[in-house]
């Protein structure tokens, strides 16, 4: 029987126990206490602080998704998420990952047909895009079973058009790694998933160091470099919106209004859509 009371307690208590650092969450300014703020996890989750805040103070139930999305941002283990579940009346997630979109998910790519976006599963394999991401190459599934996933293009690949610092880059794969443990706590049974965590253990030393030391996930770059064929190098803004429906992520790129990077962007991508068009 749900216990909307012990829940929202769990649920706080936790979140007070969970430091910044330890979810991604950096440079913040002063704290009275070391864990996360209200308005911090909420954003992970992609819900609104007073709805977080209703469910702390066991007046709100979350819905299964939400549920999920407040246990991935807080990272718990297996046996935290099953006492949550177990909290709120569900039954834990034990199926396969989810690799369809979304309704949801499947909106924002077609209404954002002018920006380049795409929708990334647990496994940070990419599941949707739109044209204008196409056409930036930004990385889509091909014949090969692996390369519209994003660990196994950093660990194993070419490493796509995405250029960065030695730091940056080191921050980014710990936050892959962290990433697919994670999933395969949410998602046990999952075979695929289970298969691309070993393959990429035997295909890249690095990855396999990394997976044993189980590491905590850092912040995603907010601003990419990319190097592309007709645009050369551009500087972009990178940002991630949570989907707690289908356990997905959209990845969008945009430029600041009104800058060289916005009007060359611009051109491209009306230049690829009357391509498109004449084929």
């Amino acid at each position: 029987m749900p216990d909307a009371s012990t829940l929202g307690t769990v649920l706080r208590e936790r979140r007070e126990r969970t430091r910044p650092e330890q979810v991604g969450v950096v440079g913040h300014g002063r704290r009275r206490t070391g864990g996360l703020r209200r308005e911090e996890l909420a954003e992970l989750a992609g819900v609104s602080t007073d709805h977080l805040k209703r469910m702390e103070q066991g007046r709100r139930h979350p819905s299964p998704g939400v549920l999920n999305a407040l246990a991935r941002a807080l990272r718990v283990s297996r046996a935290e998420y099953e006492h949550l579940c177990a909290l709120a009346g569900y039954a834990p997630v034990e199926g396969l990952v989810p690799r369809q979109l979304s309704d949801g998910a499947r909106r924002l790519v077609d209404r954002l047909a002018s920006t380049p976006v795409c929708v990334l599963d647990a496994t940070w394999t990419v599941v949707g895009w739109n044209r204008a991401w196409e056409a930036l190459a930004c990385g889509v599934p091909s014949l090969h079973p692996r390369e519209g996933n994003i660990p196994w293009r950093v660990f194993v690949g070419q490493g796509g058009q995405v250029l960065r610092s030695p730091g940056d880059d080191a921050r980014f794969r710990r936050l892959l790694v962290a990433e697919l443990h994670a999933a395969s706590t949410r998602y046990p049974a999952d075979e695929d998933l289970a298969s691309l965590t070993a393959d990429l253990q035997r295909a890249s030393a690095v990855f396999a160091q990394l997976w044993a030391s189980t590491p905590t996930a850092g912040q995603h770059d907010s601003r990419m470099l990319l190097r592309h064929e007709d645009l050369g190098r551009i500087a972009l803004d990178c940002d991630t919106v949570h989907i707690p429906d289908g356990d997905l992520r959209a990845v969008v790129f945009t430029a600041d209004p009104g800058s060289t990077e916005a009007t060359s962007l611009t051109e491209f991508l009306l230049e690829a859509r009357s391509a498109q068009a004449g084929q």
